[in-house]
């Protein structure tokens, strides 16, 4: 059976403003005039879908249904009301991205900042969340590119990955902590310490948890957990409390209160890059951008 999608969208105004005087005057059209398009309506389902309360209108469990349909209507023709504005306005281009908390901070913001202003006609959406929300917004197609570590393509055989810089994830403490007096800090040394853990969910936790495994600490001793970075840095500088962070995207974090233990390992190796879907076309605007983060970094 096949509905007029505009008597939809109708009777959804109906149904949110209570009354067929109301909905006419937010419409723009006359209560006769609506009322009849109402009656079309009836008359094509063969079923009520309003129940006459005075002047209000209540509508009936079909009612409510198709008004829902009718919402998700209007919500789809103000999108595209958007979109033909933003076309019209001038504007070049989108850039969608995703990133993890602190590769969305500094790391871009900084970048951003300067290709906005080379770019006055290009709309950019940043969106932050970690492994599984990235990966799911831009299967979604929610997000057009992710920046973040190479960890959030591996296993996922759609996704490509092309590297900007090399970072690496680094044990941070504040700049007078006990710890910087061994000339080795050792795994026994770290076992002692209490740790500020990351978000189960997030690459920084599960490469965090990897290498210290392999450095020999089966376990830490975990007093803090947060997917907050913000407070990871507040109250690293600020206690005796350690934590694990990326090392190029927290350098702009650190002033005179935090540093770096002076520990590597292979496994804390984190090659930050452009992540996108292999089926999916590079727009002119994204190889801009990317240019961008290229001349920042390289």
């Amino acid at each position: 059976m096949k509905i007029d999608s505009r008597h939809l969208a109708q009777l959804s105004t109906i149904v949110e403003t209570g009354s067929f005087q109301g909905a006419a005057d937010r419409l723009g059209i006359s209560q006769p005039a609506l009322s009849r398009n109402m009656s079309l309506l009836e008359s094509r389902l063969k079923a009520p879908i309003f129940r006459r309360s005075g002047r209000k209108a209540i509508p009936t469990e079909l009612g409510l249904r198709l008004a829902r349909a009718g919402l998700s209507i209007r919500v789809a023709e103000d999108s595209a009301s958007s979109v033909a504005d933003w076309a019209s306005s001038g504007f070049i281009g989108e850039l969608r991205l995703g990133a993890p908390p602190i590769v969305a901070g500094r790391f871009l913001t900084d970048v951003l900042s300067v290709f906005m202003r080379d770019n006055p006609d290009c709309w950019v959406e940043l969106r932050v969340g970690i492994v599984h929300e990235l990966r799911t917004m831009l299967e979604r197609g929610q997000i057009d590119l992710i920046i973040g570590p190479q960890s959030l393509a591996e296993a996922a055989s759609e996704l490509e990955f092309r590297k900007i810089v090399e970072d690496s994830v680094g044990i941070i403490c504040r700049s007078n902590h006990p710890l910087l007096a061994s000339k080795a800090v050792s795994a026994h040394e770290l076992s002692q310490q209490k740790w500020i853990a990351h978000s189960r969910g997030s690459t920084l936790r599960q490469q965090t948890e990897s290498a210290l495994l392999a450095m020999g600490l089966a376990e830490i001793k975990i007093s803090f957990e947060t997917d907050s970075i913000g407070s990871v840095l507040e109250i690293v500088g600020s206690t005796d409390l350690i934590s694990t962070m990326p090392r190029l995207s927290t350098q702009p974090y650190l002033l005179d209160k935090l540093t770096f233990l002076n520990i590597d390992h292979v496994l804390f190796r984190r090659p930050i890059g452009l992540i996108k879907r292999k089926d999916t076309p590079e727009r002119i605007i994204q190889t801009k951008f990317l240019e961008a983060l290229i001349n920042e970094y390289q």
